[in-house]
Order: structure tokens, then sequence, then C-alpha cells
């Protein structure tokens, strides 16, 4: 789980990096020590790489829309942390992040297949409705997403032993 957390970090190092609009985006890591599971790791990096990648398109749209000033009193930040679940047998990752968040209507729809909030020319709407089914279908598991506008976002993984 950590290689693949680590490794989609890599893949996406650059966008996490300073733009035009906006200061580097910061990665708060708090992983904790998992067991073993059985998994198909290029399918959860998938869905690792679906959800940091919808949240920096989310931060990078905010930051046009704030001030330097904004964006320096309240960093742009991704917290991912992971733990083991004794009680209920379980891996758990959340992938957390600080940005404008969503409305309910908004939530009750993102793992839609061919939902999307993004423009026609940048968002199919199958990122989400693919991580699902991978997290559920191909591991048992469950994909949770909790979100407060103005707060943030919050996706949560459980993947059983």
């Amino acid at each position: 789980i950590h290689e693949g957390l680590e490794s989609t970090l890599l893949i996406l190092k650059y966008r996490l990096q300073a733009n035009d609009s906006r200061p580097d985006i910061q990665v708060v890591k708090d992983y904790r020590e998992l067991p073993t599971i059985e998994a198909f790791p290029n399918q959860l990096n998938q869905v690792f790489m679906n959800i940091l990648a919808n949240a920096i398109d989310v931060f990078d749209e905010a930051a046009l829309q704030l001030s330097d000033e904004q964006l320096v009193l309240k960093p742009q930040t991704l917290t991912i942390q992971t733990r083991y679940l004794d009680n209920v047998q379980a891996v758990e990752i959340r992938i957390r992040d600080n940005g404008k968040g969503m409305t309910h209507e908004v939530r009750e729809k993102i793992f839609e297949h061919l939902y999307t909030t993004k423009d026609a020319d940048t968002g199919t709407g199958l990122g989400l409705a693919l991580s699902l089914q991978i997290v559920r279908e191909n591991h048992s598991g469950s994909l949770d997403v909790d979100s407060e506008v103005g707060q943030g976002t919050e996706f949560c993984i459980r993947l059983p032993l």
C-alpha cells in the first residue's frame, strides 16, 4: 500500500509543485504499519491516482480564485493516512484535502459513471466510478467520501485482509 502511494505521488510530483497560479501543494503522510494484503497493486495505484489527481485539479481551479495571501495563509494540503483496523481485519487508507469541498448533491453523484464536475475537455466522469468498481468488486472493499463545503474532502478506502 505504502509503495503504491509513494509511486503515485512520484508520478504526480510535477503536478504538486508550484505553478503560475499557486505555491507547492503540501503532502502530509501518516503511514502506520500495515499487514500484507492480497490485492492487485496496479489497480489500487489507479484508485490512488484518480483520487489524488482530482484533488490537485480542485486545488488548481481554486488557486485561480484565491489571492497569493490566501494561499499562503491556508496552504493547499493533501493528507494521506494509513492504518490497520484490527477490529474489522482491514487496512484503511484516508486521502484528505483542505480544498473547497463538495455539496451534498455533488457528493451523491461523484461515483456515477460519466458524472463530472469538470469541463467537457478535461473530465470524463470515469475515474471515481472506476475506482469504486476496483475497490468493491476486485478487492471486496469499500470506498466512501465525506466532504463539507469550505472544509475539504476525504476519501476512505477500506480493504479486507
